[in-house]
Order: C-alpha cells, then structure tokens, then sequence
C-alpha cells in the first residue's frame, strides 16, 4: 500500500510540474516577438530556404511528437505486464524509439545549426537548445541506469520519468512556437512585397507624361 501511494505520489508531482511548465510557457508562445530586428522584414526567403524549414519542422515533430511519446507509451505499457518475454520486446522497443528519436532530432539540430540564421533572439530557438540537452541528458541517463533494488534507482527513475514526459510535453509545444514563428516571418515578408509594389506603381504613376513621351521618341 504505502509503495502504491508513493507512486501515486510521485506521478501527481510529475504532473504537477509539468502542468506548471506549460502554464509559464504560454505566455511566451503568445506573446509576438517584437525583439526581431528590422533587416529580418527584408530578408526574402528561397524555395531551398522553405524546404529546409519544413524538413527540420517535421524532424523535430517525428522525433518529439511521434517516436519519443511511442517510447514512453511502451515502457508504461510494461509496468504491468508481467509475462517476461513482452516484458522485454517492450523494453526493447522503448529503447529502440527513443534512441532513434535521438538520432532524428539530433539532425534537425544539425539542420538548424548548418542552414538557419541562429541568434537564439526567439522563444522557438531558445526553447529548442535547452530541449537538445535534455534529450542527451535522458540518454545518458538511460544508459547509465543504476541496478533494480538500489538506493539510487528511486532517484533515477523519478528524474528519467519526469524529463521524459516533459521532454515530449515541451517539445510539442515548441512544434508549435516554431510553426507560429514561421507564420510570423512569412507573414512579413509578404507585408514587405506588397509594400515594395506599392512603392513601384507609385513612383510609376507620378512620372510626367513628357517624361514618358521623351522616351517613347528615344
């Protein structure tokens, strides 16, 4: 009973935690980005540009949004199985997951470095760096895992168990800081164009007729 309430105990406190985490975070999500210097307006962006925007967006979410949440669904799967056999294709299969998960959004974090104007100046990037080392953070944790029955392993599953649920919860949240990141910037680069034509037809209309017939003779 008492091992029963102390995990009940240690989940309400996850949650809890995590909960707390989401209701600072969206502030921030919301809030626009006013910090972004004005040459960002004028930066036009490339078809290439686009492709590896939207290549990293869906690595990050396959990694975060997909393999990781599976991984961690296998492993609560486990805790009550008690055929040995699934016990172990569970355990194998969270560890397959999550280390491919790694693998996935460690390339989008390539990606980002390689190709992305990276002056960490937005909520999107900041949030995506601490997420980088948290999930490094949890690998190593995995593989350094203390033996079942030690006094440590209580302490090492509540810190594997915390990061990796909010590690999934965070990192689908910035999904989303990154995608309304995207909207910002595409939205201004439109505003920026419709501006310049504005600019161009204006200067057109206000050159003199004389002017026109002159080159027209030329």
């Amino acid at each position: 009973m008492e091992d029963l309430m102390r995990i009940h105990h240690i989940k309400f406190t996850s949650f809890l935690f995590q909960t707390c985490l989401i209701l600072l975070l969206f502030p921030i999500v919301s809030s626009s980005q006013e910090h972004h210097k004005i040459k960002d307006n004028h930066i036009k962006m490339s078809p290439r540009l686009q492709f590896e925007i939207t290549l990293h967006g869906f690595l990050l979410w396959a990694s975060m949004g997909f393999l990781m949440p599976v991984g961690i669904l296998a492993i609560r799967l486990s805790n009550r199985e008690e055929n040995p056999r699934w016990l172990r294709i569970l355990f194998y299969l969270h560890t397959i997951l999550q280390m491919v998960g790694v693998v996935v959004a460690t390339t989008g974090a390539i990606m980002s470095i390689k190709n992305f104007n990276n002056l960490f100046n937005n909520n999107h990037q900041r949030l995506g760096v601490a997420l980088y080392g948290i999930i490094w953070l949890q690998l190593l944790l995995g593989i350094f895992r203390p033996q079942r029955g030690s006094k440590r392993r209580s302490v090492w599953f509540f810190a594997h168990w915390i990061l990796g649920t909010a590690l999934t919860f965070l990192g689908v949240l910035n999904v989303y800081v990154g995608l309304a990141a995207y909207h910002e910037k595409t939205s201004k680069e439109k505003w920026f164009y419709i501006q310049k034509q504005r600019v161009v037809l204006s200067n057109e209309e206000n050159v003199p007729k004389e002017m026109v017939s002159k080159v027209g003779t030329c």
